[in-house]
């Protein structure tokens, strides 16, 4: 952490790992909902593993091309922004909607050392945003699975209302009707099992943010 300025190289060996640990596990889908992974990766794995797998941005793109906008605005890390993809995807659905992208490398740190609310943290956050609404977006994409948690102060300093999209809730509503139309899934009760690379008590404390993490019946550290 952060992934967003992670070399290719180190992204793909990370990659192999993760997914050679689900494989094990015997799944019958891969969620990658890191921004960075999608954008840089994606392509060179999508046909490595013998697995179903959703990536965010590709997933979600031809979504945020049908919504009723011209210009469109990308907050994401300066990995993501870098491969291009957001833009790529986006007018590959619909050419005539222009695509701004900005990288913000600050903000992923800025929401895991818990450091949202400190006035440089707000200054930094408002910086960015202010570059971003020079060019007029009528919507911005929060494209990194952090960017969401900032959204109290981002629509403080914003000029209208609901202009942020968490492109989160998106991708669930697509990957649900995709497991649906392919036969997936599945209406037995789910269990829940997280496995992390690292440091299990840590995550314990930093999911709190997201996650009702007591009611996780199992969470493991990965081999």
């Amino acid at each position: 952490m952060p992934y967003g300025e992670k070399t290719e190289a180190e992204l793909l060996e990370y990659a192999d790992n993760i997914f050679n640990f689900f494989l094990s596990k015997n799944v019958k889908a891969v969620v990658m909902a890191c921004n960075t992974t999608s954008s840089v990766i994606y392509d060179k794995i999508k046909d490595k593993y013998n697995v179903k797998i959703y990536p965010i941005i590709q997933s979600a793109a031809n979504i945020f091309a049908q919504l009723p906008v011209k210009k469109i605005g990308v907050f994401a890390t300066p990995a993501t922004i870098k491969s291009n993809v957001y833009k790529q995807e986006i007018q590959k659905h619909n050419p005539d909607m222009e695509v701004i992208q900005i990288a913000c490398p600050e903000w992923v740190r800025i929401v895991e050392e818990h450091r949202i609310n400190q006035p440089q943290s707000i200054l930094q956050i408002q910086e960015k945003l202010n570059e971003m609404l020079e060019y007029k977006p009528e919507k911005i994409i929060l494209g990194c699975t952090h960017y969401p948690y900032l959204s109290k102060v981002l629509n403080k300093f914003a000029q209208q209302n609901d202009l942020f999209i968490d492109p989160s809730e998106y991708f669930a509503e697509f990957i649900k009707n995709d497991l649906i139309k392919n036969n997936l899934a599945e209406n037995s009760q789910s269990i829940e099992e997280i496995y992390v690379s690292a440091s299990p008590e840590n995550f314990k404390e930093s999911a709190k943010m997201f996650y009702d993490i007591k009611t996780i019946p199992t969470l493991a550290l990965c081999d």
